[in-house]
């Protein structure tokens, strides 16, 4: 520690205006890499019709990313402690930004599909790497603020990704939703080498545990595929379902027990013996699979039964990022002053309010009544990740903020892909349940049926027609009401974890106030150290 200390205190620091544009460069690509996971979700009818296969088989252009990205997060520590923050990070965007030209150039599905393998296995350290190095660019007694800048690129890149990519699809060709990477990238490959390679962080050789990197490889892989085909095959009644399971299991158990036997593990596990890191971790996770489930859950609802467009059901969404940002900055400052536990828990309650708001929407709402709910969840945004990462990195040596930030983004992912596998699977079994409820009440025979049959016959459909629009009102009533299901649940849920100050009021160890990060009381505590010395 001491050892890092020492060479990051000789490395020259930057002017205001270059450690300005060195941050916004730095935000970049945590942008563009969060950005990926969530474009192309939107994209894949088009992507889809223009290769001339089945959605189904679309779908894999989402599987493979999240699989090859899902093994690398969890290596960039090592990479990190082998090669370089800076290094590893600037390497990282390059083959990323080549990958992402090559995914625009795809002539087949399959050729797409390696490049996204490609895209997601080189795409892992940009999380990571931006983290530690924006924290590293800062200092520590700004950390606040680099956690700040971090956030924001992180919150607003899942809502403007189904926002662009369903732009881009409505309007261009596919494409453009990984060539629009290109020239990101090289911006922000330039500008990080040139600005950081002389705050490189010391580097050591350590050797690489083949053993836990192929288990890794296995359990990771095996999940992330169970969790994005399991709903397509009927989950536990598919073999293969079942097969990735049990190889899933044996895989995480045996390397389990190897990491925690291993003297060079590939995986950073003692960070767990940190209260506040396994605790923070744990609330970040449960906090950001809500809120990604939703994040999924909101645009399929709105463009599958509701008539809104790809880019409409974007605009939706866009009002939670514009309040994030402004919380976030507010967020960060007021950091210095408040417990970070206490703003995560007010978090969870704006998360919870926001999801209420959404159980009492109908199919004819407003636009604005769609909205509302997302303009609190931004206020929610702006506080959970900047106050949770507070406590993860509280107490943490410096060698070992980009071990601890690879492995909690790395379980944050995974949190993400289990809620949105869970809720999407919940929203089509729960909508068979309601219209199974509903078909038993609407029948030939019924008033209101006769009625309503008799005014679609007024506006000239026939009695197959009419039947069949009755038919798809009863699958959106069906749909909008277990939809309503989720997000009663989904507030329940924020609301458990509110009261009980995210998890984290009684049992994390207290976070001790950073005086010299605020001036007045800084002079304050030196005022008062004169009056006793006179």
């Amino acid at each position: 520690m001491s050892a890092n200390a020492a060479i990051v205190a000789e490395a020259p620091t930057l002017s205001g205006a270059t450690k300005a544009v060195t941050a916004v460069a730095l935000a970049l690509g945590t942008f563009m890499q969060v950005l990926d996971t969530s474009i192309a979700n939107v994209s894949i009818p088009t992507i889809s019709g223009d290769l001339g296969v089945s959605s189904d088989q679309g779908t894999w252009v989402i599987t493979s990313f999240a699989v090859a990205n899902g093994v690398s997060v969890p290596l960039t520590g090592w990479l990190m402690q082998r090669y370089g923050v800076v290094r590893t990070f600037v390497v990282s965007v390059a083959l990323f930004t080549i990958a992402s030209l090559l995914c625009g150039l795809a002539w087949s599905l399959p050729s797409l599909i390696v490049f996204r393998v490609l895209q997601g296995a080189v795409s892992g350290p940009m999380i990571p790497g931006s983290q530690a190095l924006l924290i590293n660019v800062f200092g520590p007694a700004k950390r606040n603020t680099a956690l700040t800048v971090w956030s924001l690129t992180t919150l607003v890149a899942p809502i403007a990704g189904p926002l662009l990519g369903g732009y881009i699809s409505d309007n261009y060709v596919w494409p453009w939703i990984f060539l629009i990477n290109v020239p990101v990238g090289i911006i922000c490959t330039v500008i990080c080498w040139n600005n950081l390679k002389s705050q490189e962080t010391p580097t050591r050789k350590i050797p690489i545990d083949r053993v836990g990197l192929m288990l890794l490889f296995i359990w990771v892989g095996a999940l992330q595929v169970m969790l994005d085909k399991g709903k397509d095959l009927d989950w536990f009644n598919s073999a293969l379902i079942v097969s990735l399971l049990l190889v899933t299991v044996i895989a995480f158990v045996a390397w389990l027990i190897w990491s925690l036997t291993e003297e060079h593990p590939i995986v950073d596990l003692s960070l767990f013996k940190s209260r506040n890191f396994t605790l923070g971790t744990v609330a970040l996770c449960l906090g950001y699979g809500v809120f990604f489930g939703n994040i999924v859950l909101m645009p399929l609802w709105l463009q599958s039964y509701l008539g809104y467009t790809a880019t409409w059901a974007g605009f939706v969404s866009a009002p939670s990022g514009v309040t994030a940002i402004i919380t976030s900055i507010l967020v960060g400052r007021l950091m210095q002053r408040v417990d970070p536990r206490m703003l995560a828990a007010s978090s969870f309650g704006f998360f919870a309010v926001s999801y209420f708001m959404r159980a009492h929407l109908t199919a004819d709402a407003s636009f604005f009544a769609f909205t509302a709910p997302q303009l609190v969840q931004g206020f929610a945004m702006g506080t959970f990740f900047v106050s949770l990462l507070g406590v993860i990195f509280d107490g943490l040596p410096p060698q070992k903020i980009p071990s601890a930030s690879g492995l909690s983004n790395f379980l944050r992912i995974t949190a993400g892909s289990f809620a949105t596998s869970l809720i999407t699977t919940f929203w089509d079994r729960r909508e068979a349940l309601h219209q199974t409820h509903l078909a038993e009440t609407v029948t030939v025979y019924a008033p209101s049926y006769q009625q309503s049959l008799a005014q679609l016959h007024q506006f000239g459909l026939g009695d197959q027609a009419a039947a069949g629009s009755m038919t798809q009102q009863l699958i959106g009533q069906s749909y909008l009401l277990s939809s309503l299901d989720l997000f009663y649940l989904s507030a329940w849920h924020s609301s458990r974890c509110a009261s009980s100050s995210g998890g984290l009021q009684f049992t994390a160890r207290s976070l001790p106030p950073r005086t010299e990060h605020c001036p007045r009381l800084e002079r304050r505590r030196r005022a008062t150290s004169r009056r006793f010395a006179g």
